[in-house]
């Protein structure tokens, strides 16, 4: 977690901030909801599929840039399907983190690319796309899960994925020197992989380290995984050179379970706010939630769960929480962590103008939380949208706000708050 500064009096959170860093070049600026996405598996969106998506609030998708969908013929690109994609996505100001990905038969004969005339090939193609859409807002990544077996086959090779994966970014920076490129998309937090491709160099090459934190336990309980990633950042990364961690896919199937039983809808909603916002607190740059869509209608298929939106696209508590957080913390920038008598409390400051609103929650049992009043009352807004008003008690400067925190978030409004203390010293 990134220090915050603050005191408490009795069992009322105090603070003060300090301002947060810039998101470097290409990666989104940390003002909600440009770091927030979601993965999708499509180019040719169904009718109203792309409104619906723009109104959940999300402004990246995450997608499949298939090597062998692309280059059918040796050195002829075929990029017709990713253009109506990007015009589709241009429409609504969606962005794309497009994953350079998988093998192409053309060249290589496994799911993986290990031959001097494969990663060739790959670079040229991997080029060819970055030069096509370069000025248009893409992140390119370079493959995807390359630390499993799935996806890297006959066996994942950390030495090969590094070849294959810094002769790419060196043809993409080539064809445009612009481009944003993100690397290894690991499935997880693979140690002894990252400690090899950051060995080779990989570090050099990239702009950001992108991975996927996939868990059946609380979002909040990746922080330990990104302050060890970030310490073997800082160990390879070139001189002067900061590279951040961006969450590239994450999220939890109605299949999982969590404390002994399946994970419920509203749990699954609770998960999307919490890792979306603990991302932020951490300086994770940018959270794509697995998946937009569920990929089938069966309730026992784990890969059939992810979505926002269900298998015929009705809005699941999921979408509803994304496009109330979107919504509520629209044009705001998180400040700091407010220090509570709990660490299990998380009370996010987001500021915009003069205007402050909470963002709060825990990991622990229910209980009360005193915060202090700018007013004689404020609104309250419930992770679903609900809204209510809660009066402040006692007087003076000893005005209090008192607001329950369980699991799933709420937002606090205090309006002009930044212009007074105790938020601004």
């Amino acid at each position: 977690m990134h220090p915050y500064f603050g005191f408490v009096l009795g069992s009322v959170a105090v603070l003060t901030w300090l301002p947060v860093a810039a998101a470097p070049s290409g990666l989104p600026q940390q003002r909600v909801p440009l770091p927030f996405g979601v993965n999708i598996h499509f180019t040719d969106p169904k009718p109203g599929e792309m409104e619906q998506l723009a109104a959940g609030g999300f402004k990246f998708v995450r997608m499949d840039f298939v090597w062998s969908s692309v280059e059918r013929e040796k050195g002829v690109y075929d990029f017709s399907a990713y253009d109506r994609l990007m015009k589709a996505l241009d429409q609504y100001k969606i962005r794309p983190l497009f994953i350079l990905d998988y093998s192409n038969q053309l060249y290589e004969p496994e799911h993986s690319v290990r031959t001097a005339e494969g990663r060739k090939a790959f670079a040229a193609f991997a080029a060819a796309a970055a030069k096509r859409y370069a000025g248009r807002g893409v992140l390119w990544e370079i493959w995807n899960e390359p630390n499993i077996e799935p996806f890297w086959r006959p066996q994942p090779s950390a030495e090969d994925y590094a070849a294959l994966a810094i002769e790419a970014a060196r043809a993409i920076r080539k064809a445009d020197p612009k481009a944003t490129i993100l690397a290894p998309a690991s499935s997880g937090f693979p140690w002894e992989f990252f400690e090899t491709i950051f060995k080779r160099g990989l570090l050099n090459e990239i702009d950001a380290v992108s991975v996927h934190p996939y868990r059946q336990e609380a979002p909040e309980t990746a922080g330990a995984d990104y302050a060890r990633l970030r310490e073997l950042i800082a160990k390879y990364a070139p001189a002067g050179k900061k590279i951040p961690i961006v969450s590239g896919e994450w999220g939890y199937s109605l299949c999982y379970r969590y404390a002994g039983q399946r994970v419920s809808p509203e749990l699954q909603a609770q998960f999307l706010v919490r890792q979306w916002l603990f991302n932020m607190a951490e300086g994770v740059l940018l959270s794509i939630w697995y998946d937009w869509h569920d990929d089938g209608p069966d309730p026992n298929e784990t890969e059939h769960n992810f979505g926002t939106v269900t298998y015929d696209y009705k809005p699941k508590p999921a979408y509803i929480a994304a496009q109330t957080l979107t919504r509520e913390l629209n044009g705001y920038t998180l400040r700091k962590r407010l220090e509570t008598p709990s660490p299990s409390d998380y009370v996010l400051v987001f500021v915009k103008g003069s205007d402050v609103k909470l963002a709060a929650w825990t990991t622990g049992e229910k209980h009360p939380l005193q915060i202090p009043a700018v007013a004689d009352s404020t609104v309250v807004v419930s992770m679903l949208g609900s809204r209510s008003t809660i009066h402040a008690q006692g007087t003076g400067r000893g005005k209090t706000y008192t607001v329950e925190l369980s699991g799933s978030p709420i937002y606090i409004e205090l309006p002009g708050a930044a212009r007074r203390k105790p938020w601004t010293k």
